[in-house]
């Protein structure tokens, strides 16, 4: 009686699984960024290499804060350019588990 609720469980399990594997055999379109954007990434970085290497303790709270608003908006600028999906490492090892427990 366990190994037949067992078997279905995995089927359904993988019923549902299917239709997303459809979408996996679509080729996906590779963003090449524009010169402009290269341009404009190498600068982003350079200001944030400026801001790591400043001497921050003379410097008051709204300063603090404003370079901190500042490092976050040019953060966000680079991933917006580079248009990557990442996965963080906790992400991976809870996929892992998953895999591991399901399988």
């Amino acid at each position: 009686m366990k190994k037949i609720f067992l078997i279905l469980g995995i089927a359904i399990s993988f019923l549902i699984a299917l239709p997303n594997c459809s979408f996996a055999e679509k080729p996906s379109t590779i963003i090449i960024p524009t010169p402009e954007q290269t341009a404009k990434a190498k600068s982003l970085l350079l200001r944030l290499d400026e801001i790591n290497n400043m001497d921050k303790s003379n410097l008051d709270a709204c300063d603090k804060k404003e370079l901190r608003i500042e490092v976050r908006s040019i953060k966000q600028q680079l991933k917006s350019i580079s248009g990557g999906v990442y996965l963080s490492a906790g992400a991976v090892i809870i996929i892992v588990l998953l895999l591991i427990i399901i399988l």
